[in-house]
């Protein structure tokens, strides 16, 4: 069995301890938090004929390993569309935030659409990489780090986030949206800029346990840095991310 990253208690999300980012042994991993915010918004307002098309997550703060709180409200719940927030916060406050959009479902228009090609990248066929950084999930580089080509990769969830509570494919995404960051603002030196938020735009939800993830664009200037990735499973693209982040000085190799 495989730990959960949090353990609920009553309201609260309790972490363990390898919950923490690879920035700091004694920080919290934004990607839980996006995680977190998506499972509470998809159990308290999810519905079916509902899709959830897009989800903000703004990391404003870090926070040391306390249990968290989510707390949500429906902003406009309207005929096609429903927006909803979520605040996370600890003992010392307020943490982060999320905003996600719904939008029914119908039938698809007629007609040609650009749509956005599938990439040429095989599922894995061995077992996830195994190197000097170990990231909190199943990797699978497909392009070396610092390489000029786009970076790839395809990753998966090898942990629960919540004890004894499945992982919803809403969630998944949620998770692995994250990873668009330092895919995207890989350089040769590394990892340089630490994201401040992350968008998933999402035109169906994944399906099975793969994700990958296609870095299409970087934008840097005076530390200041803007990347987009596409999101793949083995059907195809089906949404991209968005991040901005700030230059760090403590670089991660991805190595």
């Amino acid at each position: 069995m495989t730990p959960p990253f949090f353990t609920r208690k009553q309201d609260e999300f309790v972490p363990a301890p390898h919950a923490r980012s690879p920035w700091s042994a004694d920080m919290l991993h934004g990607r839980l938090l996006g995680g977190l915010a998506a499972q509470v918004l998809e159990e308290r307002h999810g519905r079916p004929g509902l899709r959830f098309a897009r989800l903000t997550v703004d990391l404003f703060r870090n926070s040391p390993l306390l249990p968290v709180t989510v707390e949500t409200a429906v902003v406009r719940d309207g005929r096609r569309i429903r927006v909803a927030d979520a605040t996370l916060s600890t003992e010392q406050g307020v943490i982060g935030r999320a905003s996600a959009v719904l939008l029914r479902t119908g039938d698809q228009p007629s007609g040609e659409h650009a749509h956005t090609p599938a990439w040429d990248e095989r599922p894995p066929a061995g077992p996830p990489d195994r190197g000097e950084w170990q990231p909190p999930f199943d990797l699978w580089r497909l392009t070396e780090w610092g390489a000029s080509a786009r970076h790839r990769a395809w990753t998966r969830e090898a942990y629960p986030l919540v004890e004894d509570e499945p992982l919803t494919p809403f969630v998944r995404v949620a998770l692995a949206g994250d990873f668009a960051s330092p895919l995207s603002n890989m350089g040769s030196g590394g990892v340089a800029f630490i994201n401040a938020d992350y968008t998933l735009t999402l035109a169906r939800l994944p399906e099975g346990e793969l994700i990958g993830v296609e870095a299409t664009g970087h934008v840097s200037a005076d530390g200041v840095a803007a990347g987009q990735c596409t999101l793949h499973d083995t059907a195809g693209p089906f949404g991209f991310c968005v991040v901005t982040a700030v230059a760090n000085p403590v670089a991660l190799t991805g190595r």
